[in-house]
């Protein structure tokens, strides 16, 4: 048996995912988050069931990539799939209209009722039995962030799919019920094979899908389209619309009459302060002025823990590693070997719990709360004014987490040129790992003034990149649409779940490629190798950046996994005491270079499922200008200011 949580963005699908399965997909109070499904498995009933998160989609009609893979996972689901409808029930009338799409499939389903205290904030009281009678399905009051309903919501999902008990049919105007009648007949009379139930494969020429279209033309004849399409113009004639609007405002009148037979709304709406918030945080003026601040006060409290922590890891693993020195002076093969495992457990450490810790647990933080949505309107016309799509805002927003997530988020722009100007961008954004290095040298080192300064030419270099691209590409952009959500304050457990998912990934992957590039950047020194490859690139680390020449094999294994940059810059230059060795001028130049130059691996594989391998080299040539550029200007503006 198989449970598909399916609903619409933001209604807590991911939330009620991870409640059941453990943290395995990110659950964020910001629409457009989850870009494709996540799997995992659950016991019950003595049974492993599959339970899958698929993104969250408005209709089953669309063109928008992340839901199209929802929509082609639902209508491709194994025969005992069960449906697991999730409606934010604060805005019940709305999140009925895919409900009444998915009833017309007719597989087994259940709904939940989900943000319940929510809708109780509002004064909207729902009877869930009279609910459940008129969809022929249970229906289950949910709160995902505190759990409660949800055994009895999967109990429920099981029943339905033992029993293979299906949801009413609610029946349309006369019209077009004649219209699914005399179809249905064509094809029950031609024995069409029922890839989906008949009803819904009618509603879905109506609703004139090319994908129905196709395969219905394998066994209608011109006769039978003659027939369908005179019938279709009879149903447009009388509203003079197109037949999809028509099923469309057809299902919206019938989810808000279904909205007013089982809810009532009460006059005294509970207000609290979360009404009053977007007065502040989206004020054509003063909504700058927290977003700023707000972010202001994230990294001065991410570099005052990471200005704490730092020294107190890194000294204890440089005083080891001197101890390795003297107890293994005899075997200088096996102290290259310790004393790269050392710095790599060493600079792991003072990586993650100074800067990436907090980091996560800041942006988990403005995930939950709903601020980061809001970050994304007040940028909407920033990004309109180098010619990009406002939802190219999102990608953007999550690559400072990290920017294989930011690229796969990329699907959510419908136009090839904003897909491939947003990927270049967010390719480009400071991720956590560049963070890292950042605040781990300018802000440690410098200043925190310093490092937040990388954050603003950032921004510049962003939009004139994004400016001179669009100006290359011409084309108009749409406006934005997104979905502004509730305000919510995020449980601890929410918080802690949300910040392992995110930090696990720099743990089991990134930490042992630290503690191997440690290892190896050892072994070629014990090897005499490193002087060869930093002569070999000393032309352009010296003569161009003015870098030391050692700073050469930190840059090539910085290509892996951003932070090896600056753990191998710590044990290339045989001290963690940086300005004993470079000038300020240089850790700037050196950290603007890692910030924009090449981008890892990961993202570079990202780049090119998403876009291809072409696009992919195109992007990481030009970031590597970009940071050639302005690493060179660095070392000579540089000085002149200090």
């Amino acid at each position: 048996m198989e449970f598909i949580l399916v609903g619409q963005p933001n209604c807590g699908k991911s939330t009620i995912f991870n409640e059941v399965a453990g943290y395995k997909s990110v659950a964020s109070n910001f629409p457009g988050i989850t870009v494709k499904y996540t799997k995992s498995h659950i016991e019950l009933e003595n049974q492993k069931i599959s339970v899958i998160d698929i993104p969250g989609t408005y209709s089953l009609q669309t063109s928008d990539e992340a839901e199209l893979a929802a929509t082609k996972y639902i209508l491709n689901a194994p025969e005992d799939a069960v449906i697991i409808n999730i409606l934010d029930a604060s805005v019940l009338s709305r999140s009925l209209e895919l409900t009444l799409q998915l009833m017309e499939l007719q597989k087994p389903m259940v709904v939940a009722l989900n943000m319940i205290d929510e809708a109780d904030r509002k004064g909207i009281k729902i009877n869930s039995e009279k609910l459940s009678k008129i969809i022929g399905a249970p229906v289950i009051k949910t709160n995902g962030r505190k759990g409660k309903g949800i055994y009895q919501l999967f109990n429920q999902a099981y029943f339905v799919g033992k029993e293979k008990i299906k949801p009413s049919i609610i029946k349309g105007p006369a019209n077009v019920e004649n219209f699914f009648k005399s179809v249905l007949k064509i094809m029950k009379e031609k024995r069409i094979p029922e890839r989906w139930n008949y009803r819904f494969m009618t509603l879905k020429l109506l609703e004139k899908d090319d994908s129905i279209v196709i395969f219905l033309d394998d066994y209608f004849k011109k006769k039978d389209w003659e027939f369908i399409n005179k019938s279709v113009k009879e149903i447009e004639k009388i509203p003079q619309r197109n037949s999809e609007f028509i099923i469309s405002s057809i299902r919206h009148n019938m989810a808000f009459h279904i909205f007013e037979n089982v809810a009532k709304v009460e006059r005294s709406i509970k207000k609290d302060v979360r009404d009053k918030l977007d007065n502040l945080f989206m004020h054509p003026f003063l909504g700058y002025v927290f977003l700023i601040s707000i972010l202001y006060l994230t990294f001065w409290m991410i570099f005052t823990i990471g200005g704490i922590c730092e020294p107190l890891f890194l000294n204890n693993f440089e005083k080891l590693s001197k101890l390795l020195s003297i107890k293994f002076a005899d075997t200088p093969f096996l102290l290259s070997f310790l004393r790269g495992f050392v710095q790599g457990i060493g600079g792991g450490i003072g990586i993650v719990i100074p800067f990436l810790l907090p980091f996560f647990i800041m942006l988990s933080l403005l995930e939950d709360t709903g601020y980061l949505a809001r970050v994304a309107y007040l940028i909407d016309n920033l990004m309109h004014k180098i010619g990009l799509h406002g939802m190219s805002v999102v990608p953007i927003i999550l690559g400072y987490g990290c920017t294989v997530p930011g690229i796969l988020a990329t699907r959510i722009l419908k136009s090839p040129r904003d897909k491939f100007i947003t990927a270049a961008l967010t390719t480009m954004v400071p991720c956590s790992a560049r963070m890292t290095i950042i605040f781990g040298l300018v802000g440690f080192f410098i200043s925190i003034k310093a490092a937040i300064l990388i954050y603003i030419i950032n921004i510049i270099i962003l939009g004139l990149t994004g400016k001179l691209m669009s100006k290359a590409m011409p084309q108009v952009s749409p406006g934005l649409i997104l979905e502004i959500p509730k305000y919510h304050l995020p449980g601890i457990k929410a918080l802690f779940n949300k910040t392992w998912f995110r930090l696990k990934e720099f743990v089991y992957i990134a930490w042992p490629l630290l503690i191997i590039g440690s290892i190896i950047l050892e072994l070629i020194e014990h090897l005499n190798l490193t002087n060869s490859i930093n002569s070999f690139l000393s032309p352009f680390t010296s003569g161009i950046l003015g870098l030391p020449a050692v700073v050469g094999v930190t840059l090539i294994f910085g290509i892996m996994r951003k932070e090896l940059a600056l753990i191998l810059l710590f044990s290339a230059l045989k001290t963690k005491e940086v300005l004993t060795v470079m000038t300020p001028a240089q850790i700037y130049s050196f950290t603007i270079f890692v910030t924009f130059y090449i981008p890892c691996i990961a993202t570079i594989a990202a780049l090119a499922r998403e876009l291809n391998w072409k696009k992919a080299g195109l992007i990481a040539g030009l970031t590597f200008f970009i940071a050639v550029i302005l690493a060179v200007l660095v070392r000579f503006i540089f000085p002149i200011f200090t």
